[in-house]
């Protein structure tokens, strides 16, 4: 799971070396944080140019130099760096909680380089989590035009069928809020208790729990296993490893192709890709085992 350090072979992305880049795109390339905690850095007159504040995140940039955050100045960034992380639960995805609750970076080896992670598991949802140094890369694998498939697997109370799982693949709305697709299939059953997988490409909050309350299901657990090519397979709980980096080359350019294009989504009608249409992922992280969720308790 080490990364080999290779540099060759980068992939397509849309931030290039030198060219003029908003100031709050090279600070969340360099992994100082996402774009939009930067721009309330720069509004709360955090980031300077030449010891002088900088006053809009759209000051337009060729490079770092001379930029400082908190008087400190920004390191050029690092080559992009992908970690898995098996999120117990209890923790808050969150770089601190003033009430005192735990959160993930409570339970990260404090070797890591800064890390920030690809969307949120709730406090009791646990599973994979991926974190990266990159703040672009984290943002394009949060966003839905980008589709990337995450899977979940929830242990659930109650009476529903296949066919209203799979009516689920229509998308549903709950409370004026619209959910896209998602592949649902129930797995074996114990009385009223049973296990579904879900798979969607949109991930938003609370997504998974509020279309299965929707459905009269009590979540009694719930347990990511899969972003993308990368699961969870047998990483223990609390631990990370790292994505090589030739995989995440290989995957970074599956994400470019035209046909997983902005434009092309918005001229589809969106959704992200179908199914069948992904290039083949590239080898997992981890030795092939059952997935410690599989199955679960009973």
């Amino acid at each position: 799971m080490r990364s080999d350090g290779s540099a060759a072979d980068q992939p397509r992305e849309t931030f290039r070396e030198g060219e003029p880049q908003r100031i709050a795109k090279l600070l969340a390339r360099a992994g100082i944080a996402s774009r939009r905690e930067i721009e309330r850095m720069i509004a709360d007159r955090r980031i300077a140019l030449d010891g002088v504040a900088l006053e809009t995140p759209a000051t337009i940039l060729t490079s770092l130099k001379g930029v400082t955050v908190d008087g400190k100045p920004v390191r050029p960034a690092a080559d992009t760096r992908l970690f898995l992380f098996h999120k117990p639960a209890g923790l808050l995805t969150a770089e601190r909680d003033f009430s005192g609750r735990p959160t993930i970076y409570d339970r990260l080896p404090k070797d890591l380089p800064r890390l920030m992670p690809v969307g949120r598991l709730d406090l009791n949802t646990e599973g994979l989590l991926l974190l990266t140094n990159d703040g672009e890369f984290k943002r394009q694998l949060e966003l839905p035009a980008t589709g990337v498939e995450r899977t979940y697997r929830a242990r659930v109370f109650g009476e529903v069928t296949q066919d209203q799982l799979e009516g689920l693949i229509q998308g549903i709305e709950i409370d004026g809020i619209r959910y896209g697709p998602i592949d649902a299939n129930m797995e074996r059953r114990t009385g009223s208790n049973f296990w579904v997988e879900m798979r969607l490409r949109e991930g938003k909050n609370r997504e998974v729990r509020r279309v299965l309350e929707h459905l009269g299901l009590q979540v009694s657990r719930l347990i990511r296993i899969a972003y993308g090519p990368f699961v969870l397979e047998d990483l223990p709980t609390g631990q990370v490893g790292e994505v090589r980096q030739h995989e995440l080359v290989e995957f970074r350019k599956s994400l470019n192709p035209p046909r997983y294009g902005e434009g092309d989504l918005a001229k589809h009608g969106g959704g992200g890709p179908q199914r069948g249409t992904e290039p083949p992922p590239p080898r997992r992280t981890a030795p092939r085992s059952p997935s410690p969720s599989r199955g679960g308790p009973k």
